[in-house]
């Protein structure tokens, strides 16, 4: 599984700042979850060979009279979750009280810490490393969070210190051989019923309250001639129902589910109707580029008009998974789960297909001949050939020129032609546009003095209409 990396320290040291560095975005993955846990964001930080899940914590401060026992609280739940702390220092303000208090609560604890002393842009790094010292902390480095200095090397740390414990940290792997499906969805949904329903026997632990699953649990099971290994994952609920410290770490398992999962399977509570929380969760795993399916559970329970409401709220809310496949069951009484499971490894399976690239190429000259870009200031874009890039998702690479200004509603054109003439239903589909190599563009076009007198006068018309 997915390794876990926590960013803490004081506020205002720059901890937001470099994860959004790391994770190269100002909206992180999950960022729109509102509330995961309390005062955290998760993102992933991603390079050519590894993959890691990075949480930002909120900054320890004074907090209603006791440092020291908020320091405790915030500390103690990140270190539940990680494998690597990062401690982050203000190098320009040197070492604080508060700093001393927060490393002191880290020693404790049977877990790496690496600091990183920010802002340190434009001073010697090495006289600003002097005071961190006494922390008591042998891994450290200087770096700039807002500028990106020295922020590889930090990456280059952590996945050496990661790569020293990942031995023994008990990460699973699942077979090639096998499709692994996460169920994720709020808690008491019926993730573990709907499990029970396919095996037909009471394996998991299910009860009429919320948190009854603790830990993402690995199952096997054979679906027809296909071997499946089934991964049913704690509840995820908003930070002011996440009370336990056991259910925060829940949240970290849920993430790294997706991460070893083939496709998703989506549980909405019909009952509840879709809530925001069922829209940050599919949303999740949009960003995560896993094909999905979404079941709609105890649907036997409602009444017509409260029919006609999910019904009304799929059309309205999940118009940007309109390719995904919605099914309607009842988990307690075992009711449509085979077709769920249908269409979940009709999706799986989708996005890992792969198509030949004369008929993708195909389709994009057929599609500049029938409904062509339009033209960007007097001059037309052509898109000219494409091929597939990559799998889980599908991911497509087009063409052209001048594909930069290509409209975003021309490219989701683009992937509604593709999506529908290749049938890659359930699946997200990744498009990326690229600029034909001109052969001659190193070359220099040498004007005469009429060619130069009919390009002013062109700039200066088109001055004049803007």
């Amino acid at each position: 599984m997915l390794p876990v990396v926590a960013i803490v320290g004081r506020p205002n040291v720059g901890k937001s700042s470099l994860f959004n560095q790391l994770t190269q975005t100002n909206d992180a993955l999950v960022a729109d979850f509102h509330g995961l846990t309390r005062d955290r964001i998760y993102g992933h930080l991603r390079t050519d060979k590894s993959d890691i899940i990075l949480i930002d914590t909120g900054g320890l401060d004074h907090d209603h009279g006791d440092l020291s026992q908020v320091i405790k609280e915030q500390t103690d739940l990140a270190i539940e979750e990680s494998d690597l702390i990062v401690m982050i220092v203000d190098g320009r303000e040197g070492l604080t009280n508060s700093d001393q208090e927060i490393a002191q609560a880290l020693r404790k604890k049977n877990k790496s810490v690496l600091v990183a002393i920010n802002k340190t842009e434009g001073m010697n790094s090495q006289t600003m490393a002097a005071d961190f010292y006494s922390l008591g902390f042998k891994a450290m480095l200087s770096i700039s969070a807002l500028r990106g200095d020295h922020c590889e090397e930090l990456i280059s740390r952590i996945l050496e210190i990661l790569g020293m414990n990942q031995a023994d940290s008990g990460y699973q792997e699942i077979p090639e051989e096998k499709i692994s499906i996460a169920l994720i969805g709020r808690p008491n949904v019926g993730k573990s019923t709907f499990i029970n329903g396919l095996l037909k026997e009471e394996r998991l632990l299910t009860e009429n309250q919320p948190g009854t699953t603790r830990d993402s649990i690995h199952i096997d099971y054979q679906f027809g001639n296909q071997d499946l290994i089934l991964i049913d994952t704690a509840g995820i609920r908003r930070k002011k129902k996440v009370g336990e410290a056991i259910e925060k770490f829940s949240i970290v398992k849920a993430l790294q589910a997706l991460d070893l999962s083939d496709a998703v399977i989506v549980m909405i509570d019909g009952d509840e109707g879709i809530t925001d929380q069922d829209l940050s969760l599919i949303g999740l795993v949009l960003n995560s580029g896993r094909a999905f399916i979404i079941t709609i559970n105890k649907y036997d329970l409602l009444d017509e008009a409260a029919k006609e409401m999910v019904d009304r709220q799929i059309k309205r809310k999940l118009k940007f998974a309109a390719y995904v496949d919605v099914q309607f069951i009842s988990a307690l009484k075992r009711k449509h789960l085979k077709q769920t499971m249908n269409g979940v490894l009709a999706a799986a399976k989708n996005a890992m297909r792969t198509v030949p690239t004369s008929e993708l190429s195909s389709l994009i000259e057929r599609l500049m001949e029938t409904d062509p870009p339009p033209y960007v200031q007097g001059r037309r874009i052509k898109l000219k050939y494409a091929h597939q890039g990559g799998i889980q998702p599908p991911t497509f690479i087009i063409y052209g020129n001048q594909t930069k200004k290509l409209r975003d509603n021309y490219k989701k054109f683009i992937e509604r032609q593709i999506r529908s003439y290749f049938s890659f239903m359930g699946t997200p589909i990744q498009l990326f546009f690229k600029d034909s190599k001109n052969p001659f563009s190193d070359r220099k076009n040498k004007l005469s003095h009429r060619q130069w007198k009919k390009r002013r006068r062109v700039i200066r018309l088109r001055k004049k209409r803007s």
